[in-house]
């Protein structure tokens, strides 16, 4: 076969290609199944008790939005724009993950079809060398033709290896941005909670007006102990003017 050298690379490439697929596909399997019951789940129990949907959450920590909303809920009494500020870090960490691989699927598919054209130029180059001026059209060029034709296998072998890798990185990229997507709406009705939660005990001070005021209130009136001492020690200190 002419210009077979050049498809060892191209063999490498698909079998390294065949390997990140499989593992992508095992990650959005995992996120697409186990994802949508943890979110929700989580996001009631928050309503209910925020340290019960922490504990969901450190649960199912493989997952990118798990750790994503335990960045924020690990912050105690957060203000809410630290608390979207640690959301919004945490998605940053988490987008490497959810991109990976996807610069070697880029390489798969514009190295491979120039590997084999490549493969396929020197194996014509190789034919056309061998054939002398003056056998053309004799017997020495009966093989032209099923040279030419091996040479092209190679070309053929590089679009094989680039055509099913585009379309599998296509998916892996629309899952990627759905997920990004999917993250924000998640993350909003968290922060949104989490705002909610903060008011409400803003708010729980402010509504007990008539608590009968102990002895750390900021009242005026003395305490028990010493209007008790007052009366019984009237003469406690006699240089004391009334």
């Amino acid at each position: 076969m002419r210009g077979w050298y050049f498809s060892i690379p191209l063999l490498m490439f698909s079998i390294f290609s065949v390997a990140c697929c499989i593992e992508r596909g095992l990650f959005w399997w995992k996120i697409t199944h186990r994802q949508e019951a943890i979110v929700r789940q989580s996001l009631n129990q928050y309503r209910r008790n925020p340290r019960a949907a922490q504990y969901m959450l450190e649960q199912n920590a493989d997952l990118p939005i798990a750790r994503i909303f335990l960045a924020g809920l690990d912050l105690n009494e957060a203000s809410p724009e630290d608390f979207r500020l640690a959301l919004e870090t945490a998605l940053a960490a988490e987008v490497p993950l959810l991109k990976r691989f996807n610069t070697v699927f880029d390489t798969v598919i514009t190295i491979a079809p120039f590997l084999g054209l490549l493969g396929t130029v020197t194996g014509i180059i190789q034919i056309l060398s061998s054939i002398q001026l003056g056998d053309i059209g004799g017997t020495d060029t009966q093989g032209v033709g099923q040279g030419i034709a091996e040479a092209l296998y190679s070309t053929a072998f590089g679009l094989i290896v680039a055509i099913p890798t585009l379309l599998i990185s296509n998916t892996f990229r629309s899952l990627y941005l759905r997920q990004l997507s999917k993250i924000q709406e998640y993350g909003g009705e968290l922060e949104l909670l989490h705002r909610q939660r903060q008011e409400l005990q803003t708010q729980q001070p402010s509504q007990r007006p008539h608590m009968k005021p102990g002895p750390t209130s900021s009242s005026t009136i003395p305490p028990y102990s010493s209007l008790e001492q007052s009366v019984q020690e009237p003469y406690a200190n006699p240089g004391r003017e009334f």
